[in-house]
């Protein structure tokens, strides 16, 4: 399928392109164009799919249905708009001297490389390539994180490159035990790490060994989820890293880890013929929620505020997708969309305001909406959309997972309400002063990109209050797809 290859071409064509003009001043513009390639190439891959209904390509190693197109869909229109929110933002870091020719080349390359590892880890039917491209995304984000060359930002993408290594082969044990209870039913030339394949039968699968397979994937995609207790690599990447690759990880990359939960997930369901998957997923959800909620108090920097929020959401969705039942899935895909958005939002709010102020400590950034109103509103408006105030979209998804809660795990409710609360009261305590205090702080001298903060915070609002036919129908088939 050509609009496949497109859209896998581009951002691989724009990482070896970058590698070698990265670092000129029209390379911040380049990047521009290959991520709105991208994009366009995605919304054309999404039409045929709406029209034409799941696509394979290359020999059945790749496959496109509705549980991965509106992810690809997503995934390139935040890469799109970071990119767009890069060119100021990376600008202002050269001013400062945190950017040298050589660091911009490398952040540039990296930053077309991480959106081509991404999409590749959401298109491919075999769960090897899935493997492959997802230590290859851990790779490149080792590398933006410590574009800075600090010794915060090495020591941040030392740990993400030891504690996601670790988990990665983890997954990579995982999935030697999913293709050994695969042979045994399709045969060593039966596609047996193809997912399609591994779907048909995955009824007829070892259940000693998928359990074990799934113990591992989980582990491992889980680690690079940021799920509690593997998620301490996750706020030093964000506080360390410059802040469009915060936004891309938050945004980003824990949704692909998720989705390769996910996909797992369902064989096991399928193979055990048990609730044991989702137990798990709802267990460390749940722990990740609470666990988080309570560490984010603690903060004092305020991109590790909104990493431990991102920790806190992803374990809703995983507690969510764990529930399973055609409303806690669609529930779920609802947040995952809605946090990508107002979250890379909120990051390229914050990256505005720590730059304005020269500091990422929230005690010493006041008094926003008196030197830029709108970086000033765009932060409150994305931290109350985050925190679940209606008529945001998180709001809608959170009501969703709570209710379902209710009726179908009762006993995990007060731990969502409690939790839900004290981060709504935590972090809107931390940003109205930043918002609304006295200030010393002067512009910046480039304006700053915030055009994509209002996009998203609008997409965001849009979700909560209607759901177009076409994004409503693709949750429902996914919804179903992933099965109870």
């Amino acid at each position: 399928m050509e609009t496949l290859f497109v859209v896998l071409g581009i951002p691989l064509a724009g990482g070896i392109t970058l590698a070698l003009f990265g670092h000129r001043d029209e390379a911040r513009d380049i990047n521009v164009i290959f991520s709105l390639g991208t994009f366009i190439a995605a919304c054309v891959l999404t039409a045929r799919i709406v029209a034409f209904g799941p696509m394979f390509a290359w020999n059945e190693e790749f496959f496109i249905d509705p549980l991965n197109v509106f992810l690809v869909t997503l995934t390139a229109f935040v890469g799109l708009t970071t990119a767009i929110f890069s060119r100021p933002y990376m600008s202002v870091e050269r001013d400062h001297g945190k950017m040298t020719r050589n660091r911009l080349r490398l952040y540039h390359s990296m930053y077309q490389m991480f959106s081509f590892t991404m999409l590749l880890a959401l298109t491919t039917n075999n769960m090897g390539i899935l493997w492959v491209a997802m230590e290859a995304a851990t790779l490149t984000t080792v590398l933006l994180v410590s574009v800075y060359r600090t010794a915060a930002s090495l020591e941040a993408a030392w740990k993400y490159f030891i504690l996601c290594g670790v988990g990665i082969a983890q997954a990579l044990f995982g999935t030697v035990l999913l293709y050994m209870a695969a042979e045994k039913v399709l045969g060593s030339e039966g596609g047996a790490l193809l997912w399609t394949h591994l779907d048909l039968v995955k009824g007829r699968l070892d259940p000693n060994i998928m359990t074990l397979a799934f113990a591992f994937l989980f582990i491992g995609y889980g680690t690079k989820v940021g799920l509690v207790p593997l998620h301490n690599w996750l706020p030093d990447a964000h506080a360390e890293g410059p802040t469009p690759v915060s936004a891309v990880l938050s945004g980003l990359l824990l949704n692909v880890a998720l989705y390769a939960v996910l996909r797992c997930k369902v064989l096991t369901d399928g193979a055990l013929q048990s609730h044991l998957a989702g137990n798990l997923m709802m267990g460390f959800g749940l722990v990740s929620v609470v666990a988080s909620v309570f560490l984010l108090i603690r903060q004092k920097d305020v991109k590790r505020m909104f990493a431990y929020s991102s920790i806190e959401h992803m374990g809703l969705m995983t507690f969510a997708f764990g529930m399973g039942g055609p409303i806690a899935n669609f529930a779920g895909l609802l947040h995952m969309t809605v946090h990508s958005l107002v979250k890379s939002a909120i990051f390229f709010a914050v990256g505005h305001a720590a730059q304005k102020a020269g500091t990422q400590l929230m005690d010493e950034i006041r008094g926003l909406i008196k030197v830029s109103p709108t970086v000033a509103w765009g932060l409150m408006l994305g931290s109350l959309a985050i925190l679940g105030m209606p008529p945001f979209g998180v709001f809608a998804s959170e009501f969703l997972i709570v209710t379902t809660a209710m009726r179908e795990q009762p006993w995990a409710t007060p731990f969502l309400l409690i939790a839900l609360g004290v981060a709504f009261a935590t972090v809107f305590n931390r940003v109205q002063p930043m918002v609304f205090g006295d200030t010393t702080v002067k512009p910046l001298p480039h304006p700053p990109a915030l055009i994509p903060v209002f996009v998203h915070l609008g997409l965001g609002l849009v979700l909560g209050l209607y759901i177009p036919p076409y994004l409503d129908m693709w949750y429902r088939q996914a919804a179903r797809m992933l099965g109870n």
